[in-house]
């Protein structure tokens, strides 16, 4: 990561401007003002070509002529001086960089060539460079105070670490900081990402005592391999915040497993912010109520909530959104009850919701918060206020922030139902806890810091490695990799599986009415019959499966149908023959599978299948591979999950067998990365002993890249 390079960026001695002006309302002069007005500690170097005073400053004609050593250079020089400025840069021995320039990849592809050279230099010379096409940077420890960017209002300080794709949307977040009530301790557009990027972000502030929690916006992941690396092992630190844009789905709709069309980009994206311990917001106000609340409040030792109110009503919808967003209502103690007896009203209930009743004075208010926060029983209080009998709003916010001061050790969150013009006031307060309008933001505050306080304590995960048959499961796809397909058989895609230790049911492949019968008796009735076709994969639309088979006559009689019926269609000529499988008896489908993203590879599904698979949608994605903690957490993150124990008097299934499924099935897409789709549709539960068995299974490859993994020449494509 080159920290000591990254420190030049956002912890320089000395700055030069390359593209200073003085010509009002430019970046160029922008930047000189910014840097003046935010009292930066180091020395400025304005660097113009024709030299002069600018900004009270003696400005050299390049960088070479500046007398002293320079950590920083801003470039804000037009995008065709930009390489000879970095050459410049070079000589001079300078090693940050942060180029404000547009006029690169974002304008086609001559200024992607042109990015790609700025690039190449920057690694060549050993440089790290944010941007270009960006905001700036910004940090406002008292030691550093620069304000390298042109955002309109300077920084307000905090200890928060902003990352931002967009350099407009950046800098409209530092111009509305103040009325957030937040600050920030370093700030970095990134721009197009030509070298540092969000993950450069993360690694830099791991470990800095001044960054205390990071945000990201985000319109891409550039390596979710790294991103996922790192950021799993920094937000066990430091909470890690995301607002990823581009949530359309586009292009799932071209898939044609179920679970590649029920994937897309946004849930790979998600995935992997899960996996990742990333708490993913969808809006800028989500963003920045969470980051509020992680800036002012501890992570709680459990989930149990408090809740002290001075009126019945919003006590009570303050209670339906804490059980909604899964948090517990806290049992108060019979002695914290006790105390509470002492001093409040006879009308006044001291159970959870607290009630202090409307005539509740501000003494009330400090007593019962001071009570509370003591009861072992109590990991997080909120405190409502509305206003009754003249009593201010900041009045009550004052005695509030009081008590918690005394006691910081729980998250405390203020939930006051007043004017406006309140919260205008706590943004020129130094605040200690956070305050919203509504109970749900406040609930929702608590329901973050539990996700956060969980994630710490979650185990690691290991990704197991199992014994498989690999020389099976590479033959099978050579045979159908030499006939030039992409799509295996039913039976391939069975046998495949097998071959990976999944379970799969007894079955057998006939290619007779003779066949067809003598597997029928083996295996035992009744049975359930499907085609296995080179040309037609979806097998119930031609009505290619026929189930509980009880029978040799209406085996016969089954099997004699199906042949008639694909020969009336015209597809009798792509039948391999048929599968005669057991018939497991269980009302209960799931589905697992792999779909693969482009850009974050291969994902992972599981959630209830059969018939229910698209309209009910109730399935998850993780990113592969998996972890043995994200399998258990797949199959108890669906909805299914309540059937899966056993609803109804039905036998619980076999959760360690169906998480070895999942974890076979990240092994096999880890052992052969060209598996572009894969369906166990169903992965039917098992009535009789609870297991989770490959009813069916769909495989397709990416064929060029298949031969090319496996040294296959394919026969039918010459």
């Amino acid at each position: 990561m080159q920290k000591e390079i990254l420190d030049k960026i956002m912890k320089p001695k000395s700055i030069a401007v390359v593209g200073a002006s003085t010509k009002e309302h430019t970046i160029g002069s922008d930047i000189m003002k910014r840097l003046q007005e935010y009292k930066f500690t180091g020395k400025i170097y304005p660097v113009n070509p024709k030299g002069g005073i600018i900004e009270g400053l003696q400005a050299y004609t390049s960088v070479n002529e500046i007398p002293g050593e320079v950590d920083l250079a801003i470039i804000v020089v037009n995008a065709k001086f930009v390489l000879q400025t970095i050459d410049q840069c070079h000589e001079k021995g300078i090693k940050g960089l942060c180029i404000i320039t547009a006029g690169f990849k974002e304008t086609g592809a001559e200024g992607a060539e042109l990015e790609k050279q700025l690039a190449q230099k920057v690694k060549d010379y050993g440089m790290r460079c944010v941007g270009p096409n960006c905001l700036g940077v910004v940090n406002t420890l008292p030691s550093v105070s620069m304000d390298g960017c042109f955002a309109e209002s300077l920084p307000e300080r905090g200890h928060i670490g902003f990352v931002s794709q967009s350099g407009a949307l950046g800098g409209g977040i530092l111009n509305i900081l103040k009325d957030l009530n937040l600050g920030f301790a370093q700030f970095i557009s990134i721009g197009n990402q030509a070298d540092v990027n969000a993950e450069t972000a993360l690694e830099y502030w791991e470990d800095d005592e001044d960054v205390q929690q990071m945000l990201l916006y985000m319109e891409s992941i550039q390596n979710p391999a790294n991103f996922r690396k790192l950021a799993t092992r920094i937000s066990k630190k430091k909470p890690i915040l995301a607002l990823k844009a581009g949530r359309s789905a586009a292009g799932a709709s071209a898939a044609s497993s179920h679970t590649g069309s029920l994937a897309g980009a946004d849930k790979a994206a998600n995935a992997l912010l899960a996996q990742s311990g990333v708490i993913r917001e969808y809006s800028l106000k989500n963003l920045f109520s969470t980051a509020k609340v992680f800036a002012n409040c501890p992570i709680p030792k459990g989930n149990r909530v408090a809740i002290i109110t001075n009126s019945g009503g919003p006590g009570i919808m303050a209670t339906d959104a804490v059980c909604e967003y899964g948090m517990e209502m806290a049992k108060i103690s019979d002695e914290t009850k006790a105390t509470l007896r002492s001093f409040l009203p006879s009308a006044a209930s001291v159970k959870n919701p607290i009630d202090m009743i409307a005539s509740a004075p501000i003494e009330h208010y400090k007593q019962t918060l001071q009570t509370v926060i003591a009861d072992e029983n109590v990991d997080m209080i909120m405190v409502i206020y509305l206003p009754f009998l003249g009593l201010k709003d900041i009045d009550v916010a004052k005695a509030v922030m009081e008590i918690k001061e005394q006691y910081p050790q729980k998250p405390v969150i203020g939930v006051f139902m007043t004017k406006s013009e309140f919260f205008t006031a706590l943004s020129d307060m130094n605040v200690n806890m956070p305050f919203f309008m509504y109970a749900e933001e406040a609930a929702e505050g608590f329901m973050r810091l539990d996700q956060q306080r969980k994630w710490i304590n979650r185990p690691e995960g290991k990704i197991p490695a199992y014994s498989v048959d690999r020389a099976k499961a590479e033959s099978i796809m050579k045979a159908s990799l030499m006939e030039g397909r992409a799509q295996l058989t039913t039976l391939e895609s069975i046998d495949l599986l097998n071959a990976y230790g999944i379970r799969a049911c007894k079955y057998g492949l006939a290619k007779n009415e003779a066949e067809v019968v003598e597997l029928g008796n083996s295996i035992g009735y009744p049975v359930v019959m499907k085609m296995t076709s080179k040309t037609t994969s979806h097998k119930t639309d031609v009505g290619g499966v026929r189930v509980n088979i009880q029978s040799e006559e209406q085996l016969r009689a089954e099997y004699k149908d199906l042949i008639q019926k694909l020969t009336e269609k015209g597809l009798i000529d792509g039948l391999e023959g048929v599968i005669i499988q057991e018939m497991v008896k269980g009302n209960r489908e799931m589905v697992c599978g792999i779909a693969t993203d482009p850009q974050y590879g291969p994902m992972m599904m599981f959630g209830l299948g059969g018939v229910f698979i698209e309209t009910m949608k109730d399935v998850t994605f993780r990113i592969a591979p998996l972890t043995d903690v994200d399998a258990d957490e797949m199959i108890k993150s669906v909805k299914a999950y309540g059937l899966l124990k056993g609803a109804r008097g039905t036998t619980p299934a076999k959760m360690e067998q169906i998480q070895e499924t999942l974890l076979r099935l990240s092994q096999l897409v880890h052992d052969y990365p060209f598996i572009d789709e894969l369906d166990i549709n169903p992965l039917l539960i098992s009535e009789k002993t609870g297991e989770g068995i490959a009813v069916d299974g769909r495989i397709k490859v990416r064929l060029e890249e298949a031969k090319k993994a496996l040294n296959v020449e394919c026969a039918a494509c010459v």
